[in-house]
């Protein structure tokens, strides 16, 4: 898999601070480090995790320090590498972490992770993720002659999560693993897995690829990133094969009963794309900001996924189910103070599986021009069949050969096991 790495390389280089080249070294990294996700008693405390990533950027507790804690980052300038060629080589065991979220044996978590169906909520284990991917590319780029690393790391892309058939209980204990796994100048990819005790064993629960970049000590980024790939539907036309499913589609919602383009009947069992959209606002609080004072992008994809899991419960009429997380690139920042909006939409269905996209975009308080931050894709799984979508306009037809692609990707059809699948 080099995909979203390689598109990663086209950014700006004068923006973005080189990382640490790759070595050869076992494909299995030993065990090194183990940190505990969890919360204390207090509001005011924060898991281990976020911890040492506040120890490693020197960044404040309080969002009344936070300007002057980023001045004090310009300080660390000196310390980036003029090039690549001027970093040490690591191994992949060199980033590997285990991190433990004792939902078993430290039951006073587990309200933080529980859904009203007693299961655990796939929202907070993205949070997680996101942190986990962040410190391991700081455990890639120790430098140990300086107490804090001048380098801002931030998601730039997830790329994929899969979901395996294991169950997921709020009362097991749960681990997550990871490293580093490809480098280039300045950007990281992450493989990371999570696992939850069962009969005395971890068992896999997903598979999860992350691509990070790092930037100067100040996080500037004042380039334009590569927002879609050179095969994105708003660069390219259809290919013939997807061209024709929408001329079917269209024929099939033709009133047979006229002779006019204009009227549009919906085929037994189907519904209008259109019909099919929920969305929600956000206010950006300081509290869900992240080590660099802008809100965390854990936060945009638990926001995002419940929302789509909504939309998709709504549509299909019973709970469903994760299967896959794709291809979700973080485009711009989004600021403390900030509104967001998400808009979520039904894009493609097939049997009892529902494709999901979710559309985030922010404004500020003092302009109301709203810019897009993410786009999200969920597979989901329902109890039961689901009616087939039809889209109105070209651009929902756009949207819907985006949905098919995208739930063509996946890598496995999935078997349809309460006890195997996650919940918000």
């Amino acid at each position: 898999m080099r995909r979203a790495a390689l598109r990663l390389c086209t950014l700006s280089k004068g923006l973005l601070a080189p990382s640490r080249g790759l070595t050869q070294g076992s494909q299995n990294p030993e065990k090194q480090r183990v940190y505990h996700i969890h919360e204390a008693c207090s509001p005011i405390h924060v898991n281990h995790v976020r911890d040492k990533l506040r120890e490693i950027v020197g960044a404040s507790t309080n969002w009344r320090d936070h300007v002057k804690a980023m001045e004090e980052r310009k300080l660390l300038h000196s310390f980036l590498a003029a090039s690549q060629k001027g970093l040490p080589p690591r191994r992949m065991k060199d980033s590997y972490i285990e991190v433990l979220l004792p939902l078993g044996s430290q039951p006073e978590l587990r309200e933080k992770y529980l859904t009203v169906q007693n299961t655990v909520r796939f929202g907070r284990i993205l949070e997680d993720l996101d942190s986990l991917g962040v410190l391991i590319c700081y455990m890639h780029n120790k430098i140990h002659s300086a107490k804090m690393s001048p380098l801002s790391i931030v998601t730039a892309l997830v790329d994929r999560i899969d979901m395996c058939k294991k169950s997921l209980s709020p009362e097991q204990d749960i681990k997550f693993s990871g490293h580093v796994s490809w480098v280039g100048k300045t950007s990281m990819e992450v493989k990371m897995h999570m696992f939850q005790l069962h009969d005395n064993e971890f068992s896999p629960v997903l598979d999860a690829t992350f691509v990070m970049v790092a930037r100067d000590s100040e996080n500037k980024n004042q380039g334009t990133r590569v927002a879609f790939s050179s095969m994105s539907l708003l660069k390219m036309a259809p290919t013939a094969e997807e061209m024709t499913t929408i001329h079917e589609m269209f024929l099939n919602t033709l009133d047979p009963k006229t002779i006019s383009f204009r009227s549009r009947v919906l085929p037994p069992n189907a519904v209008w794309m259109e019909n099919s959209k929920l969305k929600s606002l956000d206010i950006c609080h300081p509290q869900e900001r992240n080590i660099f004072n802008r809100i965390f992008g854990g936060f945009l994809m638990r926001r995002a996924y419940e929302l789509g899991w909504a939309t998709a419960c709504n549509f299909g009429g019973s709970r469903p189910f994760i299967v896959t997380v794709d291809d979700i690139m973080f485009q711009k920042p989004v600021e403390v103070g900030s509104l967001l909006f998400l808009s979520s939409q039904v894009c493609f269905t097939q049997g009892n599986y529902i494709q999901v996209r979710v559309h985030s975009e922010v404004a500020s308080l003092q302009d109301k021009e709203h810019m897009t931050t993410n786009v999200f894709h969920f597979t989901f799984l329902s109890e039961k069949e689901v009616p087939l979508v039809f889209p109105r306009t070209y651009g929902e037809s756009m949207l819907y050969l985006d949905g098919q692609r995208h739930f063509s990707s996946m890598s496995a059809p999935v078997t349809l096991k309460k006890d195997h699948l996650i919940e918000p």
